[in-house]
């Protein structure tokens, strides 16, 4: 027997109610903000995260999934979802399109990390991108697109907001934080070690246990902004206070990404345990440049779709089922199956969702199978029903009966649907 790869999950057809549902908020959510879906490929070229990523983070130096192709090419399976809807910005020419160009998607993303609750080497993400609004006003409408998604599913979160900065910023922040960490060099881990000469900041989002202790009282960022940076970020609080949102300022949020300025945030909850980021984005307005093309701010989220669902299941959030089969055509004999096949493909043409017998089962088992499938109505079709022209319709929720002439049960069930 072949088994699934470590790190995937099949999603069963019992429980994919669960992201139908999901999808289908996420997705009036995005469009109630003027959000457009983009569908990305699931592989790129891997120079596209070793610039847009960053070749000291996590995701590049550990995580990634590359190989080369048949043709000598080195191609990774995307980490995350922004660098891929970077990249199509520029190529297929959206900074000439009305701004702000504001997109959405939904991907499957792979990193080849330990498996957890919620982590899976390929997992899949809801994920915003607007790109052209360089206020602050575009960091809350992105933050609260977020948020209205998290409380559509009934999701208790708590919101975290910093600023990284900008390129003047961070560069006085890091000279400050090199002094400081450069006391505790010989107690860090030996990636970190690396981190402190190429990209001191990667050592605040270091997951062990002696950096995470050494970074708690390091400088905080905040404290290092310039003054366009400050009023940027001041104003992202008045606009979540406009917007009742509340929020905690997290001067320890630095995001695990390179290509992130001035926003970050973090929505977070504690009933996963441990790791309890259920959301994550900010704003990157370099990322356009560095991948190549002009100048362009940009800001956005991604958010994992099996950690969501795992925390409404936790919180017993009410997510609801696919409607029930609405009527099943039960037949006894081959001329009142060939009835049932034609009535119920016509049913089905029309929208309603109905069901008839594949297995050549008794009419006992039959209504069994019904009963099984939740059908709401059921019908029997015999030779004495196809000479009459005439069938009982059974109610299953009160066992009701009425008599209903066969011509007449497609436009019945149409008119009701």
């Amino acid at each position: 027997m072949i088994n699934i790869p470590k790190g995937t999950k099949d999603v069963l057809p019992s429980d994919v109610y669960k992201w139908h549902y999901f999808e289908k908020c996420a997705s009036e959510i995005a469009e109630a903000y003027n959000l457009r879906e983009i569908r990305t490929p699931v592989f790129e070229h891997t120079e596209l995260f070793l610039r847009g990523v960053g070749d000291t983070t996590d995701v590049v130096n550990k995580e990634m999934y590359t190989f080369e192709d048949k043709g000598g090419r080195s191609i990774t399976l995307k980490p995350e979802g922004t660098a891929g809807v970077a990249r199509s910005f520029i190529e297929n020419g959206m900074y000439n399109e009305i701004m702000p160009c504001k997109m959405y998607y939904f991907s499957p993303v792979f990193r080849y990390e330990r498996p957890q609750a919620g982590r899976l080497r390929e997992h899949h993400q809801f994920g915003v991108e607007i790109y052209g609004g360089k206020s602050a006003d575009t960091d809350a409408e992105v933050i609260l697109i977020a948020y209205d998604m998290l409380s559509k599913l009934g999701l208790s979160v708590e919101l975290n907001v910093n600023s990284m900065g900008c390129k003047t910023c961070k560069a006085d922040y890091n000279k400050a934080l090199k002094k400081y960490l450069g006391g505790h060099l010989n107690e860090m881990c030996e990636t970190c070690k690396v981190r402190y000469e190429k990209n001191p900041l990667r050592i605040l989002d270091c997951k062990e246990e002696e950096c995470k202790k050494i970074t708690e009282n390091a400088p905080v960022i905040t404290d290092y902004l310039c003054d366009d940076c400050r009023d940027h970020f001041r104003a992202l609080q008045k606009h979540l206070t406009t917007a009742k949102l509340s929020y905690k300022v997290n001067p320890h949020i630095v995001r695990g990404l390179d290509y992130y300025t001035r926003t970050v945030f973090e929505f977070i909850t504690t009933s996963l345990g441990a790791q309890g980021t259920v959301c994550g984005g900010g704003r990157y307005d370099g990322l356009i440049e560095t991948l190549g093309g002009a100048p362009t701010c940009g800001v956005g989220f991604g958010m994992g779709i099996e950690r969501i669902l795992l925390l409404a299941e936790a919180v017993g959030a009410d997510i609801p089922k696919a409607a029930p089969v609405k009527l099943y055509i039960a037949s006894m004999g081959d001329a009142a199956f060939d009835k049932a096949f034609e009535l119920a493909t016509a049913l089905r043409r029309n929208g309603v969702k109905t069901e008839i017998d594949h297995m050549q089962r008794s009419v006992k088992a039959q209504f069994k199978y019904a009963d099984k499938i939740s059908a709401e109505y059921v019908i029997v079709i015999g030779d004495n029903e196809l000479a009459a022209n005439e069938v009982q319709l059974k109610k299953m929720s009160d066992g009701s009966v009425t008599s209903i002439g066969i011509d007449e049960i497609v436009n019945n069930f149409v008119k009701e649907n």
